[in-house]
């Protein structure tokens, strides 16, 4: 009898935000049990609302954007997210330099499939936000991981990148601000990632989707403004921001010297008018969107939902022994260090699923972002104060006693 199996260009490709141990929550889930989701940056479920300006523009536009786009995005969108690239000093970026797409995930893997050739190397950071990861293994290409160091508020470790360019290496990743760790790199480190960009001649790739949600007074600086003399791809959009993941609104901009790069462009814009286009109605929200930001500072603002949150899972964390954490200065996750020797963890996988089990409480371990240590998790602490103490008081509760077998 012919079966039919994956196609093995899946074989080393991985998501486990979404894996196995999310498998076993939706099984409790499915027989009754309640679980809280620590798992998965999704603001709706936790009370978070759009802006009024976000939804009213959609109900208004909803009729007049019932056809396909260009296959870039619409002009208007294009515009506004043109000007948004002025403001954060973006260099050599026009109009037909930016692409919208159905989140910045179909980005991701559509820059990936336009670049690599088996057997090319992509520089990706380790904590990662496992996509990337996928998105290359999946072109046919091999992810090189470069250390991001815990010691050193989780910048990435520069030493450490120079061992691991080859000459097959043909671009840096970049999550700034980081997911899964909350860092928020400084100028002088991503002036350094661009020297060595810059050295070796290779394309950069800057994830900034949580560049709004900057905390404490910082800045964030767009890694394309301190190299207009390369290639860097930027992405971004109104998921996290905006707090509507479901619409679906990213975007991708070529920014910098695009000269030695006309044949990767061909090979984007190939893709790009393979999908026809992306949400048109969500295309249509980032004018309204990108004028409408003081919602978000509001957030991030001392006195602002995110901000308190920050602020209680941080010190929550720390009054639990045998956990740690550098404290976050951006985007809305935490990324907790467990003392390994006092609970017996060789496995973090099976750290979570017990966790799960026993607490209903459902967090990614570190593996899930490619840390290779079992040391590791990431929580979400998008829920409200009162529900993150609930869980944090279980989490306690749990490690007072918990040795892995």
């Amino acid at each position: 009898m012919r079966t039919f199996e994956k196609s093995t260009k899946l074989d080393n490709v991985c998501y486990d935000i979404r894996g196995p141990v999310m498998d076993e929550a939706n099984k409790m889930i499915a027989q009754g049990e309640k679980i809280v989701k620590l798992n998965i940056g999704n603001p709706a479920p936790f009370g978070f609302e759009a802006p009024e300006a976000i939804i009213d523009k959609m109900s208004e536009n909803l009729t007049l954007t019932e056809g396909y786009s260009d296959s870039k995005g619409l002009f208007s969108a294009r515009e506004a997210i043109l000007s948004y690239c002025k403001k954060k000093n973006m260099p050599n970026v026009t109009i037909n330099d930016i692409y919208t797409g159905n989140g910045v995930s179909e980005l991701i893997t559509l820059s990936m499939q336009g670049l690599l050739n088996n057997g090319d190397e992509v520089l990706v950071p380790s904590p990662d936000y496992p996509l990337w990861t996928a998105s290359v293994t999946l072109a046919g290409g091999t992810a090189v991981h470069y250390i991001c160091d815990e010691q050193s508020e989780w910048f990435p470790d520069i030493e450490d990148m120079k061992r691991k360019i080859t000459d097959k290496t043909k671009a840096i990743v970049v999550i700034n601000p980081n997911n899964p760790t909350g860092a928020l790199y400084s100028k002088e480190v991503l002036q350094q990632i661009v020297e060595l960009a810059r050295e070796h001649e290779l394309i950069l790739f800057a994830d900034e989707i949580y560049d709004r949600l900057v905390m404490d007074g910082e800045e964030h600086v767009a890694l394309s403004s301190l190299a207009p003399d390369l290639l860097t791809v930027s992405f971004n959009g109104l998921s996290k921001s905006h707090l509507i993941s479901g619409y679906r609104g990213g975007w991708m901009c070529l920014c910098g010297d695009k000269s030695k790069a006309k044949g990767y462009i061909e090979g984007i814009n190939l893709l790009s008018s393979m999908r026809l286009c992306s949400n048109v109605p969500a295309q249509s929200l980032i004018p309204t969107a990108l004028d409408n930001l003081e919602d978000t500072r509001e957030m991030v603002a001392p006195g602002g939902r995110i901000y308190e949150q920050r602020e209680y899972i941080y010190n929550a964390i720390q009054d639990i022994p045998g956990l740690s954490a550098y404290k976050p200065k951006a985007a809305f996750y935490i990324f907790p260090k467990l003392d390994i020797k006092k609970f017996n963890i060789t496995n973090d996988e099976q750290f979570s699923l017990d966790l799960l089990k026993e607490k209903k409480i459902l967090i990614t371990h570190g593996g899930g972002f490619h840390w290779e240590t079992p040391d590791h998790f990431r929580i979400v602490y998008l829920p409200c104060i009162d529900d993150l103490k609930i869980s944090m008081d279980a989490m306690k509760d749990f490690l007072a006693t918990y040795k892995q077998k």
